[in-house]
């Protein structure tokens, strides 16, 4: 059963801010499935849209959100509408993460330190880049490449959608896992949905630490952070059950091998990802197993999410078969 009216856009204006998805925060606003919400988001450092400090660094979470009628055994569908950056700056670490490059590659080869306190006072490692939302333009400001412009298109997306963990854990909102949570997958942006599963009454979702750009796997350990303006309706999936998160969109739908980075290799969230896909196409689109097999095998294309993390695998539309119903 799928229960998503269409109803009128609540505002909901956030006056406290969390770093864990903890189903003992007390909700910010309970809401109907199919409501259109309006609210906002501070950068992972706690910084709003005016530029005061918020909340407390590490990915301070919008939220969380109370699912009327999600009960545990149901998921929700997490459609965003609308992802806009609303104010004129952001930043980002200076250089790749150890995790990401060869050792012997990065023996003095610069340092990480820029400038200390320029951007935000009490930070030494991060670059700020100017952002004209009148044309989506992200130009670094500090410092000045000789050889390349360092001017990109924004292409705004939540790292953080997640509900409230199973059980009595409360992971923070710098990891992720089968609840969601700090996913940083790039493909969370406007017009796609996020499928998660409901362990607590009322889901408890809660959004956050939105980018103006990232690449795969996030390989400096930070987007282009900044604050932003969200709008998004909740879909209700009564009696329909999810071990991992789902990540759909106009043209593709993928699974997410989500678990905390720097914990287990990529090849067990892959193994996540690709299991999590067999069992969709096999339940949802009602293919044989070895048909699944085969189509993952030929069609597939596996998303590093975040580079000592997640793994996602996803499917172009065009290849499927419309889901049985």
């Amino acid at each position: 059963m799928i229960l998503a009216p269409l109803l009128l856009a609540a505002a909901v204006n956030p006056t406290a801010f969390y770093n864990s998805f903890d189903h003992r925060h007390p909700p910010l606003a309970r809401i109907k499935p199919g409501e259109t919400v309006q609210t906002r988001t501070i950068d992972a450092g706690g910084i709003d849209e005016t530029g005061k400090r918020g909340g407390a660094r590490g990915n301070p979470l919008t939220g969380p959100f109370y699912i009327e009628g999600a009960v545990p055994g149901d998921s929700i569908e997490v459609r965003i509408r609308r992802i806009r950056m609303n104010r004129d700056w952001g930043f980002s670490t200076f250089q790749l993460g150890l995790y990401a490059l060869a050792p012997e590659s990065i023996r003095d080869l610069y340092s990480p330190i820029h400038k200390p306190n320029s951007v935000i006072e009490g930070r030494d490692t991060i670059v700020k880049w100017r952002i004209d939302r009148s044309t989506g333009a992200l130009t670094l400001d500090d410092p000045r490449s000789k050889v390349h412009p360092m001017s990109f298109q924004a292409k705004p997306m939540l790292g953080c959608v997640g509900v409230a963990a199973p059980g009595v854990f409360a992971p923070t909102s710098g990891i992720s896992g089968p609840y969601g949570g700090n996913m940083d997958y790039n493909r969370i942006t406007e017009g796609t949905s996020v499928h998660l599963p409901v362990y607590h009454p009322g889901a408890l979702l809660f959004l956050g630490d939105g980018h103006a750009l990232q690449a795969d796997g996030e390989p400096n350990g930070t987007g282009i952070e900044t604050s932003m303006d969200v709008e998004f309706d909740v879909v209700l999936h009564k009696g329909k059950s999810l071990q991992n998160p789902r990540v759909t969109g106009p043209d593709f739908i993928s699974s997410v091998g989500s678990q905390p980075e720097f914990v287990s290799t990529l090849d067990r969230a892959l193994r996540i990802a690709t299991s999590d896909m067999v069992d969709w196409l096999v339940t949802e689109y009602k293919l044989e197993p070895w048909a699944a097999h085969l189509l993952i095998s030929y069609q597939g294309q596996y998303d590093i999410v975040t580079v000592a993390g997640s793994v996602a695998l996803r499917l172009p539309k065009s290849a499927l078969m419309p889901p049985s119903r």
